[in-house]
């Protein structure tokens, strides 16, 4: 499962995109969360010169801590709710593209700090968009939001990106928010027509439920499965026949990342959208199946429900990702069973995996994934500009 240093050069995570990422100038918010960590040293480990502006990690454990990425790329900490120091921070970095994280980003959360929640999910991508009009310089920027930005009518098939915007709580309607902001400061300040006169180009990010090892947030299915397994008790499951879009980490990361190389690309015009990364339609799964997958990938374990309390949570959720793969040749690379398992098994050995052994870990991940994709048909593992191929992984 787990790649040598050899096998990078052989694939690799320095190549692939092109190699275009080598060099380039990036600045990362939410660095310390789990997304922003592994994008931070997927990003390092292309060459990028990446800065990482975050507030201290929110848990304990951390991926951010435990990797040494304070010292391999530049990390400052700064709230995007401070719009002096985002814009100080922007302006600090000059970056060539932009990847916004930052975000409370649990929807329990947002019913006991509502107004954190909007303060920093919706202004918090206000400063970043506002912070990118003061530095008056050429950047690509890519907002990432949540699958949970949609208006969710427990449909049985996916929401597409002209779907409309919503939210039955407060979390939910901020992702909503910041997909409006996104697009007005597009179009106000940004308008694609114009870019030869402005230079930047805006896009928003739409991910499944993201999965993998070194997340440690309350509240979310697969670290309370880990907590549980590790300590030999039964896991606690609130909603175990929900249905969600499961994806590994590094499924919509690569998306993210080839969104922001096109971006600085002369398909910068066409790019600068909203754009759904997703699994395929058989990885959209009942809670209950992943807690399954994870323990028989752990060997052992069992699990229990529990009253999910008072607290609205969505029971069906679907994302349509036909525009990505038909426009962008982007197309998922792991199955739901190839997903489960390599999240369990990084649980699993996360106790043991120190500095080297942990970076070598997530350096063979990324090169598996790099391999894998490039079997799957995507356009972004060779960094292939064109349509060669029809990017549909079939």
């Amino acid at each position: 499962m787990v790649g040598g240093q050899g096998a990078l050069e052989d694939v690799g995570v320095v190549t692939a995109f092109g190699g275009r990422w080598a060099g380039r100038r990036v600045l990362v918010t939410g660095a310390t969360g789990f997304k922003g960590a592994w994008l931070s040293w997927w990003l390092s480990r292309l060459g990028a010169r990446v800065t990482a502006i975050a507030l201290p990690p929110p848990t304990t454990p951390s991926l951010f801590e435990k990797l040494g990425l304070a010292s391999a790329v530049e990390y400052r900490e700064v709230d995007v709710c401070r719009a002096p120091a985002v814009a100080e921070s922007v302006a600090r970095a000059q970056p060539d593209a932009i990847f916004h994280l930052a975000a409370q980003s649990l929807v329990r959360t947002s019913y006991d700090d509502p107004l954190g929640t909007l303060a920093t999910n919706v202004l918090g991508t206000a400063h970043v968009l506002d912070a990118v009009r003061a530095a008056r310089r050429p950047c690509a920027v890519v907002i990432v939001t949540s699958d949970k930005c949609y208006e969710n009518h427990e449909w049985d098939w996916g929401y597409r990106e002209n779907d409309p915007m919503g939210g039955h709580d407060v979390y939910s309607a901020s992702k909503g928010c910041a997909e409006l902001v996104t697009a007005s400061y597009r179009r106000a300040f940004f308008p694609a027509e114009k870019r030869a006169e402005h230079g930047v180009a805006i896009a928003s990010a739409r991910a499944g439920n993201v999965i993998g090892f070194g997340d440690w947030a309350r509240d979310r299915i697969v670290p309370d499965c880990a907590a549980a397994l590790a300590a030999g008790r039964p896991i606690d499951v609130r909603n175990p026949s929900s249905v969600r879009p499961w994806q590994h980490v590094l499924e919509p990361l690569s998306g993210y990342l080839w969104l922001g190389d096109r971006l600085l690309s002369a398909e910068a015009a066409t790019a600068g959208e909203a754009w759904n990364f997703g699994p395929h339609p058989e990885s959209e799964r009942t809670v209950e199946s992943l807690v399954n997958a994870l323990i028989a990938a752990w060997g052992a374990g069992s699990w229990r429900r529990l009253d999910g309390g008072a607290r609205h949570e969505a029971r069906t959720l679907r994302l349509a990702i036909d525009k990505a793969v038909a426009r962008l040749g982007w197309t998922p690379a792991w199955s739901f069973a190839e997903t489960a398992h390599r999240t369990a098994i990084g649980y699993r050995d996360w106790t043991r995996l120190e500095g080297a052994e942990l970076r070598a870990r997530l350096d063979g991940e990324i090169d598996d994934y790099v391999r894998a994709a490039r079997d799957a048909g995507a356009r972004w593992p060779d960094g292939r500009a064109d349509g060669d191929g029809d990017g549909s992984g079939a």
